[in-house]
C-alpha cells in the first residue's frame, strides 16, 4: 500500500505527518511523505520556529514524484493541516494527478479546522476552503464534533443529530468513492462523563465506538487517528472495521502516553498498539 501523505512535519514531537507516518509505516504501508510546514514544534506550546511552505513549493515535490513514474502506484493521498489555502489548491491539484493515473485512488480530507475549546486556529480562508473544495474532492473525511458543525452548520450535540449532520456532510463529497465520514471527539448528551465516543458513517450505516476519557489533552492524536483510518478502510474495505481498528489503537495509544504523563504522544514508545492493540473495542451499529 502507497499512501502519499501532504500535511505539516514538526521536529520535536508528534504532529502532521510526525504523527501520521511512523503508524502507517508500522503497518506495513509505504507513505510518500510531503510536508506543508517545518516547525520546531507543535504551536500548543506558545512559540516555535520554522516555516510554512508555499503551493508552489508542494507542487513542485510532486512534479519530482511523478517524474519517478510513481503516481499510478499510489493507492490514497492524505491531507491534514494546510497552512493557507494556496497549499490547498497544490493538494487537490495532487489528488488530480494521482486519481488520474490510479483511478481506484481515494482520498482522505482531515479537514483541520479547529476544537472545542479552541475554536477555529487555522488561518482565514482555510474553513471556506475545506468547505467547498476540499471535503467535495474526498472519498473519506475525518473531523472532529467541532470541525463536523462548523462544515455543515448543524449541531451534533445529540447522536441524531450527529448522524444527520454527517449525512449532510457526505452528500457533499466526491459521489464515486465510498463516502465515509469519521467523526472524532464525539460527545454527545448519550455519552457517560467518562467515555468519549467515535461515529463512522458509510453506505447509509452507522457505527459507534466509545472508550473511556483519559486525563490528557494533547496534539497529533487526531493525525495518527486520521492515519490509521485510512489505512484500516483501504484494507477491510469497512469504515466499521477501520473504526474499531483505529479506535482501538489510538485509545491504546493515549492510555500508554497518560500513564507516562507525557505531553507529546508516545508514537514510537507505543508502537505495538497500532498492531495488537492492548484492548480491543467493538464498533456498534446506532
Amino acid at each position: 500500500m502507497n499512501i502519499l501523505s501532504i500535511q505539516s512535519w514538526v521536529a520535536y514531537g508528534h504532529v502532521g505527518n510526525a504523527s501520521a507516518t511512523f503508524p502507517l509505516q508500522r503497518l506495513g504501508a509505504e507513505v510518500w511523505a510531503v510536508n506543508t510546514v517545518q516547525f520546531s514544534n507543535h504551536t500548543g506550546y506558545g512559540s516555535w520556529t520554522g516555516q510554512v511552505f508555499t503551493g508552489e513549493q508542494i507542487s513542485t515535490v510532486i512534479d519530482g514524484i511523478a517524474a519517478r513514474g510513481a503516481l499510478p502506484g499510489c493507492d490514497a493521498v492524505l491531507s491534514g493541516y494546510m497552512g493557507d489555502a494556496g497549499i490547498g489548491a497544490a493538494i487537490l491539484d495532487a489528488v488530480g494527478r494521482v486519481r488520474a493515473a490510479h483511478g481506484g485512488a481515494v482520498y482522505c480530507c482531515d479537514p483541520v479546522i479547529g476544537d472545542e475549546g479552541r475554536g477555529v486556529f487555522v488561518r482565514p480562508g482555510i474553513p471556506e476552503f475545506m468547505r467547498d473544495r476540499a471535503i467535495p474532492q474526498a472519498d473519506l473525511t475525518t473531523p472532529n464534533l467541532f470541525e463536523l458543525e462548523h462544515l455543515t452548520g448543524q449541531s451534533a450535540r445529540t447522536l441524531e443529530g450527529a448522524k444527520q449532520a454527517v449525512a449532510s456532510l457526505q452528500a457533499r463529497m466526491r459521489g464515486e468513492g465510498p463516502r465515509a465520514v469519521l467523526v472524532t471527539s464525539l460527545r454527545t448528551d448519550e455519552t457517560p462523563a467518562d467515555a468519549i465516543d467515535m461515529l463512522a458513517a458509510e453506505g447509509g450505516t452507522y457505527h459507534l465506538l466509545r472508550t473511556p476519557l483519559l486525563p490528557l489533552s494533547i496534539n497529533g492524536a487526531g493525525d495518527a487517528l486520521a492515519a490509521l483510518f485510512l489505512f484500516h478502510r483501504l484494507s477491510t474495505g469497512s469504515a466499521a472495521a477501520a473504526l474499531a481498528a483505529a479506535g482501538s489503537s489510538i485509545h491504546g495509544l493515549l492510555r500508554r502516553t497518560a500513564e507516562a504523563g507525557s505531553r507529546e504522544i508516545l508514537t514510537v514508545a507505543a508502537q505495538d498498539e497500532f498492531v495488537r492493540p492492548s484492548v480491543s473495542f467493538d464498533a456498534v451499529p446506532c
